[in-house]
Protein backbone atom coordinates (compact mmCIF):
# COMPACT_ATOMS: atom_id res chain seq x y z
CA UNK A 1 0.00 0.00 0.00
CA UNK A 2 0.88 3.79 -0.86
CA UNK A 3 -0.44 6.37 1.08
CA UNK A 4 -1.82 9.62 -1.07
CA UNK A 5 -2.78 12.80 -0.31
CA UNK A 6 -6.12 13.52 -2.51
CA UNK A 7 -7.06 17.35 -3.40
CA UNK A 8 -9.23 17.47 -0.63
CA UNK A 9 -6.48 17.16 2.14
CA UNK A 10 -7.77 13.30 2.73
CA UNK A 11 -5.53 10.16 2.84
CA UNK A 12 -6.36 7.14 0.60
CA UNK A 13 -4.21 3.88 0.41
CA UNK A 14 -3.48 2.75 -3.19
CA UNK A 15 -2.21 -0.71 -4.44
CA UNK A 16 0.95 -0.79 -5.96
CA UNK A 17 0.82 -1.10 -10.23
CA UNK A 18 -1.74 0.79 -9.94
CA UNK A 19 -2.68 2.85 -13.01
CA UNK A 20 -3.77 5.99 -10.80
CA UNK A 21 -0.67 5.50 -8.39
CA UNK A 22 1.93 5.49 -11.33
CA UNK A 23 0.20 9.51 -12.33
CA UNK A 24 0.64 9.87 -8.89
CA UNK A 25 3.87 9.09 -8.92
CA UNK A 26 4.33 10.68 -11.25
CA UNK A 27 3.52 14.03 -10.46
CA UNK A 28 4.97 14.01 -7.43
CA UNK A 29 8.43 13.00 -9.10
CA UNK A 30 7.95 15.70 -10.96
CA UNK A 31 7.96 18.32 -7.57
CA UNK A 32 10.98 16.60 -6.80
CA UNK A 33 12.86 17.32 -9.67
CA UNK A 34 11.39 21.37 -9.43
CA UNK A 35 13.12 20.97 -6.26
CA UNK A 36 16.15 19.62 -7.52
CA UNK A 37 16.69 22.39 -9.92
CA UNK A 38 16.00 25.00 -7.65
CA UNK A 39 18.40 23.59 -4.70
CA UNK A 40 21.41 23.73 -7.85
CA UNK A 41 19.89 26.93 -9.83
CA UNK A 42 18.13 29.15 -7.33
CA UNK A 43 17.18 31.85 -9.81
CA UNK A 44 15.52 29.46 -12.27
CA UNK A 45 12.02 29.92 -12.60
CA UNK A 46 9.03 27.31 -12.75
CA UNK A 47 6.40 26.83 -15.08
CA UNK A 48 4.47 23.72 -14.71
CA UNK A 49 5.28 20.12 -14.47
CA UNK A 50 2.37 17.50 -15.11
CA UNK A 51 1.97 13.79 -15.20
CA UNK A 52 1.79 12.32 -18.30
CA UNK A 53 0.82 9.34 -20.54
CA UNK A 54 4.79 7.51 -20.10
CA UNK A 55 6.12 9.72 -17.07
CA UNK A 56 6.08 13.49 -16.07
CA UNK A 57 8.04 16.50 -17.29
CA UNK A 58 8.12 19.82 -15.72
CA UNK A 59 9.28 23.68 -17.58
CA UNK A 60 11.94 25.78 -16.50
CA UNK A 61 12.97 29.12 -17.38
CA UNK A 62 16.67 28.73 -17.17
CA UNK A 63 19.72 31.72 -17.09
CA UNK A 64 21.55 29.65 -19.55
CA UNK A 65 20.00 26.18 -20.88
CA UNK A 66 21.26 22.76 -19.20
CA UNK A 67 23.71 20.87 -20.51
CA UNK A 68 23.97 17.16 -20.15
CA UNK A 69 26.43 17.61 -16.81
CA UNK A 70 23.57 19.49 -15.66
CA UNK A 71 20.99 16.87 -16.25
CA UNK A 72 23.27 14.75 -14.23
CA UNK A 73 23.92 16.79 -11.31
CA UNK A 74 19.92 17.43 -11.21
CA UNK A 75 19.07 13.44 -11.19
CA UNK A 76 21.74 12.86 -8.54
CA UNK A 77 20.25 15.75 -6.46
CA UNK A 78 16.62 14.59 -6.98
CA UNK A 79 18.01 10.70 -5.28
CA UNK A 80 19.33 13.05 -2.02
CA UNK A 81 15.55 14.58 -1.53
CA UNK A 82 13.90 11.26 -2.12
CA UNK A 83 16.73 9.72 0.42
CA UNK A 84 15.68 12.80 2.99
CA UNK A 85 12.10 11.00 3.23
CA UNK A 86 10.51 14.64 2.98
CA UNK A 87 7.01 14.73 4.10
CA UNK A 88 4.59 16.18 1.70
CA UNK A 89 1.87 18.77 3.40
CA UNK A 90 -1.09 20.51 1.35
CA UNK A 91 -2.34 24.04 2.43
CA UNK A 92 -4.72 26.02 1.22
CA UNK A 93 -4.48 30.24 1.12
CA UNK A 94 -6.67 32.99 -0.09
CA UNK A 95 -6.09 34.38 -3.47
CA UNK A 96 -4.35 37.30 -2.09
CA UNK A 97 -2.27 34.87 0.27
CA UNK A 98 -1.14 32.57 -2.39
CA UNK A 99 -0.14 35.84 -4.73
CA UNK A 100 1.88 37.03 -2.08
CA UNK A 101 3.52 34.10 -1.41
CA UNK A 102 4.40 33.51 -5.19
CA UNK A 103 5.99 37.06 -5.66
CA UNK A 104 7.95 36.90 -2.56
CA UNK A 105 9.43 33.27 -3.84
CA UNK A 106 10.03 35.80 -7.29
CA UNK A 107 7.80 32.85 -9.17
CA UNK A 108 6.08 35.10 -12.10
CA UNK A 109 4.90 31.85 -13.85
CA UNK A 110 3.19 30.88 -10.72
CA UNK A 111 1.51 34.36 -9.90
CA UNK A 112 0.21 34.48 -13.87
CA UNK A 113 -1.14 31.07 -12.81
CA UNK A 114 -3.06 31.90 -9.68
CA UNK A 115 -4.31 35.38 -11.96
CA UNK A 116 -6.15 33.57 -13.88
CA UNK A 117 -8.20 30.80 -11.68
CA UNK A 118 -11.74 31.50 -11.23
CA UNK A 119 -13.12 33.47 -8.56
CA UNK A 120 -13.95 31.27 -5.45
CA UNK A 121 -11.81 28.53 -7.10
CA UNK A 122 -9.43 27.12 -3.57
CA UNK A 123 -5.77 27.76 -4.10
CA UNK A 124 -3.51 24.73 -2.57
CA UNK A 125 -0.12 24.43 -2.36
CA UNK A 126 2.05 21.37 -1.80
CA UNK A 127 5.52 21.59 0.59
CA UNK A 128 8.33 19.09 1.17
CA UNK A 129 11.55 20.17 3.22
CA UNK A 130 12.24 23.90 1.76
CA UNK A 131 10.49 23.47 -1.39
CA UNK A 132 6.61 24.84 -2.02
CA UNK A 133 4.73 24.61 -5.64
CA UNK A 134 1.19 25.49 -6.30
CA UNK A 135 -0.45 22.34 -7.27
CA UNK A 136 -4.07 20.70 -6.78
CA UNK A 137 -2.12 16.94 -6.19
CA UNK A 138 -3.26 14.45 -5.21
CA UNK A 139 0.61 13.20 -3.77
CA UNK A 140 2.14 10.35 -2.53
CA UNK A 141 2.30 11.82 1.07
CA UNK A 142 6.90 11.50 1.52
CA UNK A 143 9.26 11.55 -0.92
CA UNK A 144 11.02 8.42 0.24
CA UNK A 145 8.32 6.30 -1.55
CA UNK A 146 10.21 6.61 -4.85
CA UNK A 147 12.57 4.14 -5.20
CA UNK A 148 13.65 4.57 -8.86
CA UNK A 149 13.94 7.86 -11.10
CA UNK A 150 15.15 8.64 -14.41
CA UNK A 151 15.58 11.69 -16.47
CA UNK A 152 15.06 11.08 -20.27
CA UNK A 153 15.23 13.83 -21.85
CA UNK A 154 15.19 17.17 -22.63
CA UNK A 155 13.62 20.38 -25.34
CA UNK A 156 12.60 23.25 -25.79
CA UNK A 157 9.26 24.61 -24.79
CA UNK A 158 7.23 27.54 -25.08
CA UNK A 159 5.16 29.11 -21.72
CA UNK A 160 2.00 27.52 -22.25
CA UNK A 161 2.80 26.15 -25.78
CA UNK A 162 2.37 29.36 -27.00
CA UNK A 163 5.40 30.33 -29.30
CA UNK A 164 5.00 34.06 -28.36
CA UNK A 165 5.48 33.20 -24.84
CA UNK A 166 8.51 33.18 -23.03
CA UNK A 167 10.77 30.08 -24.00
CA UNK A 168 11.27 27.43 -21.19
CA UNK A 169 13.61 24.18 -20.88
CA UNK A 170 11.51 21.72 -20.53
CA UNK A 171 12.66 17.79 -18.69
CA UNK A 172 11.01 14.34 -18.99
CA UNK A 173 11.42 11.99 -16.60
CA UNK A 174 9.95 8.62 -14.88
CA UNK A 175 9.94 7.52 -11.68
CA UNK A 176 8.45 4.07 -9.84
CA UNK A 177 8.16 2.53 -6.45
CA UNK A 178 10.35 -0.28 -7.68
CA UNK A 179 13.60 -0.33 -9.25
CA UNK A 180 12.75 -3.14 -11.84
CA UNK A 181 9.32 -1.39 -12.79
CA UNK A 182 11.80 1.04 -13.81
CA UNK A 183 14.18 -1.38 -15.57
CA UNK A 184 11.22 -2.62 -17.69
CA UNK A 185 10.07 0.67 -18.94
CA UNK A 186 13.36 1.90 -20.10
CA UNK A 187 13.45 -1.49 -21.43
CA UNK A 188 10.44 -1.14 -23.37
CA UNK A 189 10.94 2.61 -23.96
CA UNK A 190 14.74 0.69 -25.85
CA UNK A 191 12.15 -1.72 -27.82
CA UNK A 192 10.13 1.64 -29.04
CA UNK A 193 12.47 3.23 -30.29
CA UNK A 194 14.08 0.20 -32.17
CA UNK A 195 10.36 -0.25 -33.79
CA UNK A 196 9.66 3.16 -34.35
CA UNK A 197 8.27 2.98 -37.67
CA UNK A 198 10.60 7.00 -38.69
CA UNK A 199 13.57 5.18 -37.73
CA UNK A 200 12.58 2.05 -39.95
CA UNK A 201 10.73 3.69 -43.06
CA UNK A 202 14.14 6.13 -42.99
CA UNK A 203 16.75 2.40 -43.05
CA UNK A 204 14.23 0.76 -45.39
CA UNK A 205 13.62 3.65 -47.85
CA UNK A 206 10.10 3.53 -47.58
CA UNK A 207 8.93 7.30 -47.02
CA UNK A 208 10.29 10.64 -45.93
CA UNK A 209 9.16 14.06 -45.69
CA UNK A 210 10.32 17.05 -46.39
CA UNK A 211 9.74 20.88 -44.93
CA UNK A 212 9.07 22.00 -49.10
CA UNK A 213 6.19 19.65 -49.19
CA UNK A 214 4.85 20.38 -45.67
CA UNK A 215 4.16 19.12 -41.81
CA UNK A 216 1.98 15.98 -41.59
CA UNK A 217 2.57 15.10 -45.63
CA UNK A 218 4.47 12.39 -46.21
CA UNK A 219 6.56 10.74 -49.43
CA UNK A 220 5.94 7.50 -50.51
CA UNK A 221 9.30 6.25 -51.74
CA UNK A 222 9.57 3.09 -54.32
CA UNK A 223 9.81 0.30 -51.56
CA UNK A 224 6.75 1.96 -49.24
CA UNK A 225 4.52 2.57 -52.58
CA UNK A 226 4.82 -0.69 -53.22
CA UNK A 227 3.68 -2.27 -50.02
CA UNK A 228 0.75 0.46 -50.30
CA UNK A 229 -0.28 -0.63 -53.15
CA UNK A 230 -0.23 -4.31 -52.22
CA UNK A 231 -2.48 -3.64 -49.35
CA UNK A 232 -4.73 -1.70 -51.53
CA UNK A 233 -5.04 -4.40 -54.11
CA UNK A 234 -5.52 -6.75 -51.03
CA UNK A 235 -8.42 -5.34 -49.57
CA UNK A 236 -9.95 -4.23 -52.51
CA UNK A 237 -9.86 -7.70 -54.04
CA UNK A 238 -11.27 -8.64 -50.62
CA UNK A 239 -14.37 -6.44 -51.25
CA UNK A 240 -14.88 -6.95 -54.16
CA UNK A 241 -15.43 -10.89 -53.81
CA UNK A 242 -17.95 -10.03 -51.38
CA UNK A 243 -20.06 -7.90 -53.42
CA UNK A 244 -18.61 -4.24 -52.98
CA UNK A 245 -19.24 -1.90 -55.63
CA UNK A 246 -15.73 0.74 -55.52
CA UNK A 247 -16.14 4.46 -56.80
CA UNK A 248 -14.10 7.37 -56.55
CA UNK A 249 -15.36 10.82 -55.25
CA UNK A 250 -13.41 13.78 -55.16
CA UNK A 251 -11.50 15.05 -52.26
CA UNK A 252 -12.62 18.75 -52.45
CA UNK A 253 -17.00 19.47 -51.85
CA UNK A 254 -19.01 22.49 -51.14
CA UNK A 255 -19.38 23.44 -47.41
CA UNK A 256 -22.66 22.80 -47.99
CA UNK A 257 -22.42 19.31 -48.23
CA UNK A 258 -20.75 18.88 -44.47
CA UNK A 259 -23.65 21.09 -43.61
CA UNK A 260 -26.33 19.12 -44.36
CA UNK A 261 -24.35 15.83 -43.11
CA UNK A 262 -23.92 17.15 -39.50
CA UNK A 263 -19.94 17.50 -39.85
CA UNK A 264 -19.53 21.28 -40.64
CA UNK A 265 -21.06 21.37 -36.84
CA UNK A 266 -19.34 18.83 -35.15
CA UNK A 267 -15.99 18.35 -36.98
CA UNK A 268 -15.20 21.80 -38.14
CA UNK A 269 -12.13 22.45 -36.10
CA UNK A 270 -10.84 19.31 -37.38
CA UNK A 271 -11.01 20.43 -41.06
CA UNK A 272 -9.21 22.65 -43.40
CA UNK A 273 -10.26 25.82 -43.83
CA UNK A 274 -12.60 26.67 -46.50
CA UNK A 275 -11.26 28.34 -49.78
CA UNK A 276 -13.27 30.55 -52.10
CA UNK A 277 -13.83 29.77 -55.48
CA UNK A 278 -16.02 31.83 -57.81
CA UNK A 279 -19.52 31.27 -56.14
CA UNK A 280 -18.67 28.34 -53.97
CA UNK A 281 -16.79 27.88 -50.09
CA UNK A 282 -14.70 24.68 -50.85
CA UNK A 283 -13.35 22.60 -48.67
CA UNK A 284 -10.85 19.54 -48.37
CA UNK A 285 -12.81 16.66 -46.96
CA UNK A 286 -11.98 15.33 -44.08
CA UNK A 287 -14.34 11.91 -44.90
CA UNK A 288 -16.25 10.06 -47.56
CA UNK A 289 -19.40 9.26 -46.21
CA UNK A 290 -21.70 12.55 -47.51
CA UNK A 291 -20.30 11.78 -51.14
CA UNK A 292 -21.67 8.45 -50.94
CA UNK A 293 -24.77 9.59 -49.78
CA UNK A 294 -25.08 11.46 -52.82
CA UNK A 295 -24.36 8.16 -54.71
CA UNK A 296 -26.71 6.25 -53.25
CA UNK A 297 -29.33 9.17 -53.94
CA UNK A 298 -28.30 9.39 -57.27
CA UNK A 299 -31.06 6.66 -58.24
CA UNK A 300 -34.18 4.91 -57.26
CA UNK A 301 -33.39 2.03 -55.05
CA UNK A 302 -35.93 -1.09 -54.23
CA UNK A 303 -35.36 -3.20 -51.37
CA UNK A 304 -34.63 -5.71 -54.01
CA UNK A 305 -31.18 -3.06 -54.60
CA UNK A 306 -30.29 -3.82 -50.91
CA UNK A 307 -27.85 -4.35 -49.54
CA UNK A 308 -26.18 -1.87 -51.53
CA UNK A 309 -22.08 -1.83 -50.30
CA UNK A 310 -20.21 1.04 -51.77
CA UNK A 311 -16.61 1.21 -51.51
CA UNK A 312 -13.40 3.86 -51.85
CA UNK A 313 -9.83 4.18 -51.39
CA UNK A 314 -10.31 7.81 -50.45
CA UNK A 315 -7.67 10.53 -49.90
CA UNK A 316 -9.32 12.54 -46.81
CA UNK A 317 -7.73 15.71 -45.37
CA UNK A 318 -7.67 16.06 -40.95
CA UNK A 319 -6.15 19.55 -39.69
CA UNK A 320 -4.22 17.91 -37.16
CA UNK A 321 -1.71 20.04 -35.24
CA UNK A 322 1.63 20.29 -36.51
CA UNK A 323 2.77 18.96 -32.49
CA UNK A 324 0.91 16.00 -33.01
CA UNK A 325 1.80 14.80 -36.65
CA UNK A 326 3.82 11.83 -36.68
CA UNK A 327 5.66 10.10 -39.78
CA UNK A 328 2.16 7.69 -40.89
CA UNK A 329 0.87 7.76 -37.73
CA UNK A 330 -0.49 10.66 -37.83
CA UNK A 331 -0.61 12.49 -40.89
CA UNK A 332 -2.70 15.51 -42.88
CA UNK A 333 -3.61 13.40 -45.34
CA UNK A 334 -4.47 9.93 -45.57
CA UNK A 335 -6.00 7.16 -47.49
CA UNK A 336 -8.49 5.14 -46.02
CA UNK A 337 -10.09 1.52 -46.98
CA UNK A 338 -13.48 3.50 -46.58
CA UNK A 339 -17.01 1.92 -46.94
CA UNK A 340 -20.77 2.67 -46.50
CA UNK A 341 -23.66 -0.04 -46.86
CA UNK A 342 -26.73 1.18 -47.39
CA UNK A 343 -29.39 -2.02 -45.85
CA UNK A 344 -33.04 -2.50 -44.33
CA UNK A 345 -33.16 -2.39 -40.93
CA UNK A 346 -33.85 -6.14 -41.12
CA UNK A 347 -30.65 -6.31 -42.38
CA UNK A 348 -28.47 -5.03 -40.05
CA UNK A 349 -27.66 -8.11 -37.92
CA UNK A 350 -26.33 -10.19 -41.19
CA UNK A 351 -24.12 -6.80 -42.89
CA UNK A 352 -22.36 -6.47 -39.11
CA UNK A 353 -22.09 -10.31 -39.44
CA UNK A 354 -20.32 -9.86 -42.83
CA UNK A 355 -18.29 -7.05 -41.88
CA UNK A 356 -16.87 -9.22 -38.42
CA UNK A 357 -16.14 -12.03 -40.98
CA UNK A 358 -13.97 -9.72 -42.94
CA UNK A 359 -11.87 -8.07 -40.17
CA UNK A 360 -11.18 -11.32 -38.51
CA UNK A 361 -10.33 -13.20 -41.97
CA UNK A 362 -7.92 -9.95 -42.50
CA UNK A 363 -6.29 -10.44 -39.19
CA UNK A 364 -5.82 -14.17 -39.53
CA UNK A 365 -3.59 -13.19 -43.13
CA UNK A 366 -1.87 -11.14 -40.88
CA UNK A 367 -1.11 -13.09 -38.12
CA UNK A 368 -2.85 -10.76 -35.61
CA UNK A 369 -4.27 -12.86 -32.36
CA UNK A 370 -4.65 -10.54 -29.79
CA UNK A 371 -7.36 -8.23 -30.22
CA UNK A 372 -10.55 -7.30 -28.29
CA UNK A 373 -13.64 -5.55 -29.55
CA UNK A 374 -14.93 -2.51 -27.96
CA UNK A 375 -18.21 -1.30 -28.29
CA UNK A 376 -18.14 2.51 -28.01
CA UNK A 377 -21.35 4.45 -27.08
CA UNK A 378 -22.15 7.80 -26.51
CA UNK A 379 -21.24 9.70 -22.94
CA UNK A 380 -24.71 10.12 -21.28
CA UNK A 381 -23.10 12.91 -19.52
CA UNK A 382 -21.86 14.85 -22.02
CA UNK A 383 -24.17 14.83 -25.34
CA UNK A 384 -22.65 18.35 -26.88
CA UNK A 385 -20.43 17.02 -29.16
CA UNK A 386 -23.34 13.98 -30.71
CA UNK A 387 -26.25 14.56 -32.74
CA UNK A 388 -29.29 15.61 -30.55
CA UNK A 389 -31.72 12.82 -30.58
CA UNK A 390 -32.07 10.22 -27.35
CA UNK A 391 -34.52 8.05 -28.95
CA UNK A 392 -32.26 6.86 -31.78
CA UNK A 393 -28.96 6.72 -30.15
CA UNK A 394 -30.95 4.58 -27.64
CA UNK A 395 -32.18 2.29 -30.51
CA UNK A 396 -28.50 2.15 -32.17
CA UNK A 397 -26.94 0.90 -29.21
CA UNK A 398 -29.19 -1.53 -28.06
CA UNK A 399 -29.10 -2.86 -31.64
CA UNK A 400 -25.66 -3.16 -32.19
CA UNK A 401 -25.36 -4.57 -28.24
CA UNK A 402 -27.84 -7.19 -29.16
CA UNK A 403 -26.14 -7.66 -32.69
CA UNK A 404 -22.31 -7.83 -30.50
CA UNK A 405 -24.09 -10.45 -28.27
CA UNK A 406 -25.87 -12.77 -31.09
CA UNK A 407 -22.42 -13.19 -32.61
CA UNK A 408 -20.67 -14.11 -29.86
CA UNK A 409 -18.27 -11.46 -29.71
CA UNK A 410 -16.28 -11.28 -26.31
CA UNK A 411 -16.58 -7.00 -26.25
CA UNK A 412 -16.78 -4.66 -23.39
CA UNK A 413 -18.58 -1.56 -23.77
CA UNK A 414 -16.59 2.39 -23.61
CA UNK A 415 -18.77 5.44 -23.07
CA UNK A 416 -17.73 8.74 -24.75
CA UNK A 417 -16.00 6.71 -28.12
CA UNK A 418 -18.93 6.61 -30.35
CA UNK A 419 -19.30 8.87 -33.91
CA UNK A 420 -21.30 11.97 -33.25
CA UNK A 421 -23.98 10.05 -35.33
CA UNK A 422 -24.05 6.98 -33.96
CA UNK A 423 -22.71 3.97 -31.76
CA UNK A 424 -19.90 2.05 -33.66
CA UNK A 425 -17.78 -1.41 -32.85
CA UNK A 426 -14.47 -0.98 -32.54
CA UNK A 427 -11.65 -3.22 -32.81
CA UNK A 428 -8.98 -2.91 -29.98
CA UNK A 429 -5.49 -4.87 -31.27
CA UNK A 430 -2.82 -4.96 -28.80
CA UNK A 431 0.65 -4.24 -30.11
CA UNK A 432 4.11 -5.35 -29.17
CA UNK A 433 4.59 -3.07 -26.87
CA UNK A 434 1.35 -3.32 -25.10
CA UNK A 435 -0.49 -0.34 -26.17
CA UNK A 436 -4.08 -0.59 -27.45
CA UNK A 437 -4.62 0.77 -30.69
CA UNK A 438 -7.70 1.19 -32.77
CA UNK A 439 -7.40 -0.43 -36.65
CA UNK A 440 -10.80 -1.49 -37.85
CA UNK A 441 -14.57 -0.15 -36.97
CA UNK A 442 -18.00 -0.85 -37.74
CA UNK A 443 -20.81 2.13 -37.34
CA UNK A 444 -23.91 2.17 -37.20
CA UNK A 445 -25.88 5.34 -38.65
CA UNK A 446 -29.58 6.06 -38.46
CA UNK A 447 -28.49 9.84 -38.70
CA UNK A 448 -27.16 10.49 -42.36
CA UNK A 449 -29.84 8.84 -44.24
CA UNK A 450 -32.27 10.97 -42.56
CA UNK A 451 -30.49 14.21 -43.09
CA UNK A 452 -29.83 13.10 -46.59
CA UNK A 453 -33.37 12.17 -47.16
CA UNK A 454 -32.04 9.00 -48.56
CA UNK A 455 -35.24 6.39 -48.96
CA UNK A 456 -35.64 3.10 -51.10
CA UNK A 457 -38.91 1.60 -52.02
CA UNK A 458 -40.26 -1.06 -49.93
CA UNK A 459 -42.32 -4.75 -50.26
CA UNK A 460 -44.93 -2.89 -49.20
CA UNK A 461 -44.38 0.36 -52.29
CA UNK A 462 -43.99 2.67 -49.81
CA UNK A 463 -40.51 5.14 -49.18
CA UNK A 464 -38.48 4.11 -46.65
CA UNK A 465 -35.27 5.03 -44.64
CA UNK A 466 -32.32 3.35 -44.93
CA UNK A 467 -29.90 1.99 -42.55
CA UNK A 468 -25.95 2.80 -43.48
CA UNK A 469 -22.90 0.73 -41.96
CA UNK A 470 -19.77 2.93 -41.95
CA UNK A 471 -16.53 0.26 -42.20
CA UNK A 472 -13.35 0.34 -41.95
CA UNK A 473 -11.07 -2.80 -41.99
CA UNK A 474 -7.63 -1.25 -42.61
CA UNK A 475 -8.39 2.21 -41.08
CA UNK A 476 -6.02 4.56 -42.96
CA UNK A 477 -2.94 2.65 -45.24
CA UNK A 478 -1.10 5.14 -43.87
CA UNK A 479 -1.55 4.69 -40.51
CA UNK A 480 -1.65 0.92 -41.28
CA UNK A 481 1.73 1.28 -42.64
CA UNK A 482 3.29 2.29 -39.21
CA UNK A 483 1.68 -0.62 -37.57
CA UNK A 484 2.92 -2.89 -39.33
CA UNK A 485 6.35 -1.06 -39.51
CA UNK A 486 6.63 -1.21 -35.95
CA UNK A 487 5.25 -4.87 -34.96
CA UNK A 488 7.59 -6.71 -37.59
CA UNK A 489 10.43 -4.19 -37.28
CA UNK A 490 10.46 -3.70 -40.63
CA UNK A 491 10.51 -7.73 -41.59
CA UNK A 492 7.11 -7.97 -43.71
CA UNK A 493 6.06 -11.13 -44.89
CA UNK A 494 7.15 -12.28 -47.36
CA UNK A 495 3.88 -11.74 -49.67
CA UNK A 496 4.47 -7.52 -48.77
CA UNK A 497 7.88 -7.38 -49.03
CA UNK A 498 8.92 -4.49 -51.15
CA UNK A 499 11.34 -7.06 -52.17
CA UNK A 500 11.09 -10.69 -51.62
CA UNK A 501 14.39 -12.03 -53.22
CA UNK A 502 18.05 -10.87 -53.19
CA UNK A 503 20.48 -12.61 -55.92
CA UNK A 504 23.68 -12.62 -54.81
CA UNK A 505 26.52 -13.83 -57.15
CA UNK A 506 30.30 -14.46 -55.75
CA UNK A 507 32.24 -13.00 -58.73
CA UNK A 508 31.07 -11.62 -61.87
CA UNK A 509 31.45 -14.57 -63.30
CA UNK A 510 28.17 -15.47 -62.09
CA UNK A 511 26.86 -12.42 -63.46
CA UNK A 512 25.05 -13.83 -66.56
CA UNK A 513 23.36 -16.92 -64.19
CA UNK A 514 21.89 -14.08 -61.88
CA UNK A 515 20.41 -12.55 -64.83
CA UNK A 516 18.31 -15.89 -66.13
CA UNK A 517 17.38 -16.22 -62.69
CA UNK A 518 16.33 -13.18 -62.30
CA UNK A 519 14.47 -13.23 -65.39
CA UNK A 520 12.66 -16.58 -64.11
CA UNK A 521 11.84 -15.13 -61.12
CA UNK A 522 10.11 -11.97 -62.05
CA UNK A 523 8.13 -14.10 -64.25
CA UNK A 524 6.25 -15.56 -62.37
CA UNK A 525 5.57 -12.33 -60.54
CA UNK A 526 8.47 -12.19 -57.84
CA UNK A 527 9.88 -9.11 -56.91
CA UNK A 528 13.47 -9.85 -57.29
CA UNK A 529 17.00 -7.89 -57.31
CA UNK A 530 20.59 -8.48 -58.28
CA UNK A 531 23.18 -6.89 -56.16
CA UNK A 532 25.49 -7.32 -59.10
CA UNK A 533 28.40 -4.59 -56.46
CA UNK A 534 32.04 -5.57 -56.35
CA UNK A 535 31.73 -6.05 -52.59
CA UNK A 536 32.63 -9.44 -51.05
CA UNK A 537 29.37 -12.05 -50.11
CA UNK A 538 30.05 -11.33 -46.70
CA UNK A 539 28.86 -7.43 -47.27
CA UNK A 540 26.25 -8.79 -49.67
CA UNK A 541 24.70 -10.99 -47.04
CA UNK A 542 24.91 -8.40 -44.11
CA UNK A 543 23.19 -5.68 -46.43
CA UNK A 544 20.56 -7.87 -47.46
CA UNK A 545 20.20 -8.51 -44.08
CA UNK A 546 19.91 -4.92 -42.84
CA UNK A 547 17.38 -4.30 -46.20
CA UNK A 548 15.04 -7.16 -44.04
CA UNK A 549 14.86 -9.17 -47.46
CA UNK A 550 13.13 -12.61 -46.69
CA UNK A 551 15.52 -14.67 -49.05
CA UNK A 552 18.87 -13.99 -50.20
CA UNK A 553 19.94 -16.71 -53.35
CA UNK A 554 23.81 -16.99 -53.26
CA UNK A 555 25.12 -18.34 -56.02
CA UNK A 556 29.03 -19.32 -57.32
CA UNK A 557 30.34 -21.70 -59.46
CA UNK A 558 28.93 -24.48 -58.17
CA UNK A 559 25.14 -23.35 -58.36
CA UNK A 560 25.93 -22.07 -61.50
CA UNK A 561 27.04 -25.41 -62.53
CA UNK A 562 24.11 -27.36 -60.94
CA UNK A 563 21.54 -24.62 -62.00
CA UNK A 564 20.63 -24.05 -58.29
CA UNK A 565 21.12 -21.41 -55.66
CA UNK A 566 22.30 -21.61 -52.00
CA UNK A 567 19.14 -20.28 -50.32
CA UNK A 568 19.40 -17.97 -47.07
CA UNK A 569 16.28 -17.19 -45.08
CA UNK A 570 16.35 -14.16 -43.18
CA UNK A 571 15.08 -15.53 -39.99
CA UNK A 572 16.53 -19.61 -40.60
CA UNK A 573 19.63 -18.66 -41.84
CA UNK A 574 21.48 -20.67 -44.52
CA UNK A 575 18.69 -23.89 -45.60
CA UNK A 576 20.77 -25.34 -48.25
CA UNK A 577 21.03 -25.79 -51.87
CA UNK A 578 17.78 -25.59 -54.25
CA UNK A 579 16.89 -25.82 -58.00
CA UNK A 580 15.57 -22.93 -59.33
CA UNK A 581 12.41 -24.79 -59.85
CA UNK A 582 12.10 -25.68 -55.87
CA UNK A 583 12.77 -22.09 -55.01
CA UNK A 584 9.87 -20.85 -57.37
CA UNK A 585 7.63 -23.25 -56.19
CA UNK A 586 9.02 -22.78 -52.30
CA UNK A 587 8.35 -18.48 -52.29
CA UNK A 588 5.34 -18.81 -54.46
CA UNK A 589 3.46 -21.38 -51.86
CA UNK A 590 4.37 -18.47 -49.28
CA UNK A 591 3.12 -15.92 -51.14
CA UNK A 592 -0.15 -17.36 -52.29
CA UNK A 593 -1.07 -18.45 -48.67
CA UNK A 594 0.49 -15.61 -47.34
CA UNK A 595 2.37 -17.32 -44.70
CA UNK A 596 3.52 -15.39 -41.72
Amino acid sequence: MIRTIQKDGSILDLEENNEELNKIFWHTTSHILAQAVKRLYPNTKLGIGPAIENGFYYDFRVEKPLTEEDINKIEEEMKKIIKEDLPLERSTLSREEAIKLMKEKDEPYKVQLIEELPEGEEISFFKQGEFIDLCAGPHINRTGKVKAIKILSTSAAYWKGNQENDSMQRIYGVSFPKASQLEEHLRLLEEAKQRDHRKIGKELELFMTHELVGSGLPLYLPNGGKIRMLLERYIADKEIALGYSHVYTPSLANVELYKTSGHWDHYKEDMFPPMKLDNEEMVLRPMNCPHHMLIFKNKTRSYRDLPIRIGELAHDFRYENSGNVCGLERVREMCQNDAHLFVTPEQIKQEVGKVVELILSVYKDFGFNDYTFRLSLRDPNDKKKYFDDDEMWESAESQLRQILTELNLNFYEAEGEAAFYGPKLDVQIKTALGHDVTISTCQLDFLLPRRFELSYIGEDNKEHTPVVIHRAILGTFDRFISFLIEETKGAFPVWLSPVQAKILPITDDQLGFAREVESKLKAKGIRVEVDDSNEKIGYKIRKAQLEKVPYMLVMGAKEAEANAVAVRARKAGDIGQMSVEEFTNKIQEEIETKAI
